[in-house]
């Protein structure tokens, strides 16, 4: 039996050296991202770097440190809504990556194979390739589960316990406490968070994986085959009334164990003939796999945004941007069946890139600059990785 963390070797004292910290500190600063309600930036940060490093290890050390409301912002979904991020100062940005530094090594030996997001060394290449690797085995029935506003509805208490449960050092739990109730910023003023994790916290996947992980470990005693990725996770089955089974109990455990809602209409049981979603892919016709319409268009909107012909910039440094985003985009889905689209879009961009370059419009097809032109401005292909 795994033995807690324990105050008797103090997180306290792991958390606070001062090689962890100044580990922890380069870490969220060459993140980068924008500052919280403070509205000190991560050059500013930096410029003061020593001042202010002092300054967060004498509040740590002296039991004096407390953090401050996070800023609220909102990103695209990329469907039309938008999803709230709670943004911590960069001070207390670096105090949480100290914190799951040393809490992640203790978690990782007790989190469950099924669990593939926000994990070192875990992608979501390996979730589709588990799903794949089921499928093969027969579990060809799918419960897809979409817990209702995750991150936004965990339960204060219940997440405590949770971490209570390895973790005895009082100094930690109050401090992990405290950035769960410290509150959020808005433009009407402070507002209290009675639940919940903010998405933009350090700690924040940290935290959303122990919460789940009380679901991981109870499904997986039972059998079943769960592949979970963050809040997004499936169960495979070899027939749709153990699937239907695996609902009731994913119902229990969720709702009644761990005060969390499945989504009513997103929540169904289907199965690869009929199709079904899954990070970011479509799986449908037995085992054809495409990304989502989702992404397709956010890829696409970005590429837009990218090849406007008003941007005042020139064409060397549009095509590294661009670069940046195909590179991204197109090795997240080398798993998929791809080739045909891949192809497709790569045509689509050429056009766009051809537009920007004569500043025409972007109608129809534009043959004046041949490939060849523009494979030697740099321009990648999302087919070069392909097989």
């Amino acid at each position: 039996m795994k033995k807690k963390i324990s105050s008797l070797y103090s997180i306290k004292d792991l958390v606070t050296k001062k090689r962890h910290l100044h580990c922890a500190a380069q870490k969220v600063l060459n993140n980068g991202g924008c500052g919280g309600i403070d509205g000190v930036e991560v050059e500013e940060f930096r410029e003061n770097y020593t001042k202010n490093m002092s300054a967060l290890y004498r509040q740590l050390t002296e039991d004096r440190y407390e953090p401050q409301p996070v800023l609220r912002t909102y990103i695209s979904k990329g469907n039309g809504e938008q999803r709230p991020l709670g943004i911590p100062v960069i001070k207390d940005r670096i105090a949480q990556q100290a914190v799951k530094q040393i809490l992640e090594i203790h978690f990782e030996e007790i989190f469950c194979d099924c669990s593939y997001g926000f994990r070192p060394n875990r992608s979501t290449e390996d979730a589709i390739k588990k799903v794949e690797e089921y499928k093969e085995q027969g579990y060809n029935w799918v419960l897809d589960a979409d817990v209702k506003s995750y991150f936004d509805t965990i339960d204060h208490e219940i997440l405590m316990e949770l971490i209570a449960e390895e973790v005895s050092d009082g100094w930690i739990l109050d401090i992990i406490r405290s950035w769960l109730t410290i509150g959020v910023m808005t433009e009407q003023g402070r507002e209290e968070t009675t639940e919940g994790t903010p998405q933009g916290g350090v700690i924040s996947p940290l935290l959303a994986n122990i919460y789940l992980h009380h679901f991981d470990k109870k499904m997986t005693r039972r059998g079943y085959k769960i592949v979970r990725f963050a809040d997004d996770f499936i169960i495979m089955a070899k027939s749709k009334a153990k699937a239907e089974r695996a609902l009731e109990v994913t119902r229990q455990i969720i709702e009644n164990e761990l005060n969390l809602r499945l989504h009513p209409r997103k929540t169904v049981i289907t199965n690869f003939d009929d199709g079904f979603k899954f990070l970011e892919f479509r799986f449908y016709n037995g085992d054809y796999k495409m990304p989502k319409e989702s992404s397709i268009k956010s890829f696409k909107d970005k590429v837009r945004k990218k090849t406007k012909r008003n941007r005042s910039i020139g064409v060397a440094v549009m095509i590294d941007e661009l670069n940046l985003i195909i590179r991204g985009w197109g090795n997240s889905f080398l798993l998929g069946n791809v080739k045909g689209l891949y192809k497709k879009l790569d045509g689509w961009i050429r056009m766009r890139v051809r537009c920007f370059i004569e500043g025409k419009k972007a109608k129809g097809q534009n043959y004046r600059l041949p490939n060849k032109i523009l494979r030697d401005l740099g321009l990648e292909s999302l087919l070069t990785d392909v097989l």
